[in-house]
């Protein structure tokens, strides 16, 4: 049997799991980087470290984006039959919402430097100059964004955390899939 990139009706693709782990990576290392960037006492390397964030987060957004185009064109494996009803309605709406996180919290840096006083370009990963947001400068709307962005940040990781002992629950509690479908790709004749 060969794993293919698309998903079955059981067991996610490795187009699904590649974005998924690589988003997850990058989500995680974003929180931590924005985490130690605010409390660094040198201005160079907080600002180089600034740069980078800005990057990652504007990478973040086109994976995502990705990732739920691909998703909207592949259906999701079907769940368990272990999995109970409160559980199946709930499920859409938790990924749902860590889409919406996913998407809202780049957009939100993107707004914050679009509108900072500063003025300094976002250059993703020294390639190009990223046009900002047409949204208009000031203290106030800096401000603004960077509380928009500072709450969507620890929302965020709060909702990876959950999502995350979900997934520990369904592997080790109860003892169906959910998890392994996400890690181990569909083949061509996968059955469960």
């Amino acid at each position: 049997m060969q794993a293919t990139i698309i998903n079955s009706t059981t067991r996610y693709g490795w187009a699904a799991i590649i974005l998924h782990w690589l988003i997850a990576a990058i989500f995680i290392g974003q929180f931590v980087l924005g985490f130690v960037m605010m409390r660094l006492s040198s201005q160079r390397t907080a600002f180089e470290l600034i740069q980078l964030h800005k990057s990652f987060g504007f990478l973040l957004l086109g994976l995502v984006i990705l990732r739920i185009a691909w998703r909207l064109g592949n259906a999701a494996p079907a769940l368990p039959h272990s999995v109970g009803p409160l559980e199946r309605r709930m499920a859409p709406l938790a990924h749902l919402g860590l889409y919406a996180f996913q998407l809202a919290l780049p957009l939100s840096g993107w707004a914050l430097v679009s509108v900072s006083m500063l003025g300094i370009p976002s250059v993703p990963f020294n390639l190009f100059v990223m046009p900002n947001l047409p949204l208009a400068q000031s203290d106030a709307a800096e401000s603004f964004w960077a509380a928009v962005h500072w709450y969507l940040a620890y929302a965020g990781i709060g909702l990876v955390a959950l999502h995350f002992v979900a997934a520990l629950r369904h592997h080790f509690w109860l003892k169906d899939a959910v998890l392994m479908r996400m890690i181990t790709p569909s083949s061509d004749h996968s059955v469960e």
